[in-house]
């Protein structure tokens, strides 16, 4: 069975920092694109911040800009996303999805159609509060 595995997250002052990492079971997330998501209580479900499958290319939300940084490690087999002086705005279940390769899309990710990923992990919890 395919999945997906977030952790990291929990309870952070404001102003600091956390990673959450995102692994698979059942396959290898080497060419797959991935993106991580956040959802707030009483709001949609947005994107904050993808990788392409090659690794070359990443995009952010603009509220993360500066902040936030994606990352893959292929020896780990893991996608990371570091977060720094984090805001109590930030405060969400995180996911982590991945869109199977596609050949012509390896250097791409796209950040605004949650639709085109496969796979979605069961979300971590991320609390910014004093």
């Amino acid at each position: 069975q395919l999945q997906l595995v977030e952790s990291g997250g929990g309870l952070v002052q404001p102003g600091g920092f956390t990673r959450l990492s995102c692994a698979a079971s059942g396959f290898t997330l080497d060419y797959y694109a991935i993106g991580w998501f956040r959802q707030a209580p009483g709001k949609e479900r947005e994107g904050v911040a993808c990788i392409s499958g090659s690794g070359g290319s990443t995009n952010y939300t603009d509220a993360v800009k500066g902040r936030f940084t994606i990352s893959r490690d292929s020896a780990k087999d893991t996608v990371y996303l570091q977060m720094n002086s984090l805001k109590p705005e930030d405060t969400a279940v995180y996911y982590c999805a991945a869109m199977e390769p596609v050949l012509l899309l390896l250097r791409l990710c796209i950040l605004n159609e949650q639709t085109v990923y496969d796979y979605w992990g069961q979300g971590t919890q991320v609390t910014v509060s004093s």
